[in-house]
């Protein structure tokens, strides 16, 4: 009689087990250092430019007022403060644009250490505006980060996925959602009027943006780049199998070879179609429809203007000032507590279902909805 007739019980002890051993250091080193000068990075621009918004509108005003001798007028601030915030995503969309050809050429490791050259540039063009006077500094360096957020939630699920084993590649690209909510949360924290959320540190807050990208950059370096891209793109079959021992922890990677060459193969296999095509392919059309409708709810939700105007809405509220930055680090705590919620080993089902029988109604929403993101 098979095990698996005989004790279902022992069954699944087994293949915890086997989920728990492909758990080796260097994959969740490479998995923290990764997500750390990313998704991290990503999430913290999200929040970052909430706290400091009067202060920065001040200098917009004092710069203007210095160049041309009067106030700056309030829709001119207004227009000035919108191109600041919403930069940061057009930003992101040139990255996703140019993430594809940077990855096939430098590899996906390469490409993550490449990509912290936009954070440190984008860091040190913000820092240095204030002191500089020059305002245009700040919307530029905000578009550099954007540019650099549009590589990493790109570059890093892939480099995720393919140094992973495949039992446990679900559960590793969640560190990806998990880490933006972190992001937001720091960017919160680090706003508070005691930290540096005051008119003379503001500008602190932006230059941090360079040490998650300096820890990435001086010690990714020592990890292996994706077996599966040394395997499938340089054709260099002893490095890949250098790189599956150190990720995986083991000696015998010959499985995880042929995996990885079947799968190199059904891509080159894959007849790949254009956007259009895609949209008038009747096979795929309620799969197209399913990813587009999650994603534009995930857009529409109002949850990006959460995270960057947090402080206006709950001031037209009506919420005292003095209150606003504390309860606006509580939508942070929640949002990473919902992050850790959707990647609980329930199972993405059941822990929608779960949640929405009102044991996390705290977290149903954004739960679902960062899962979605993770998914897709």
């Amino acid at each position: 009689m098979k095990l698996s007739d005989k004790d279902p019980a022992a069954n699944k002890e087994s293949d915890l087990e086997e989920k728990k051993s492909n758990w080796s250091c260097s994959l969740i080193v490479a998995s923290l250092l990764g997500a750390f000068g990313s998704s991290f990075l990503y999430g913290y621009n999200l929040s970052v430019v909430n706290a400091p918004t009067p202060y920065i509108k001040a200098f917009y005003n004092e710069t203007w007022e210095r160049r041309r001798g009067y106030p700056i007028d309030p829709d001119t601030l207004t227009l000035l403060w919108s191109v600041t915030v919403s930069i940061f995503a057009i930003g992101g969309l040139v990255g996703t644009f140019m993430v594809k050809p940077m990855g096939k050429f430098c590899g996906r490791k390469c490409t993550l250490l490449v990509n912290n050259i936009f954070a440190i540039t984008a860091a040190l063009l913000m820092a240095c505006s204030l002191q500089a006077g020059a305002f245009e500094m700040l919307i530029v360096g905000r578009f550099v980060m954007g540019v650099d957020g549009g590589i990493a939630l790109s570059a890093l699920p892939m480099y995720l996925s393919e140094i992973s084993p495949k039992e446990i590649r679900g559960s590793l690209g969640q560190v990806t959602a998990i880490f933006i909510c972190i992001g937001v949360f720091t960017g919160q924290l680090l706003g508070l009027p005691e930290l540096l959320g005051k008119e003379s540190t503001w500008p602190y807050l932006f230059g941090a943006i360079a040490i998650p990208a300096l820890v990435q950059l001086v010690s990714l370096p020592f990890l292996p780049e994706s077996p599966r891209y040394l395997l499938c793109e340089k054709h260099d079959q002893a490095a890949a199998e250098k790189a599956f021992r150190t990720f995986l922890g083991k000696e015998d990677v010959s499985r995880e070879v042929e995996e990885a060459l079947a799968e190199g193969r059904m891509q080159r296999n894959i007849h790949l179609v254009s956007a259009l095509e895609l949209l008038r392919t009747p096979s795929v059309r309620w799969q197209v429809i399913t990813v587009v409708v999650t994603m534009a709810c995930y857009q529409l939700c109002g949850l990006n203007a959460i995270w960057f105007y947090t402080n206006s809405i709950f001031g037209k509220a009506g919420i005292s000032p003095e209150k606003i930055p504390y309860i606006t680090l509580s939508t942070g705590g929640i949002e990473t507590l919902a992050a850790v919620l959707s990647g609980c080993p329930l199972g993405s089902r059941s822990t929608m279902e779960f949640l929405s029988r009102g044991n996390g109604r705290g977290v149903e929403r954004p739960c679902s909805l960062f899962h979605s993101l993770s998914d897709v």
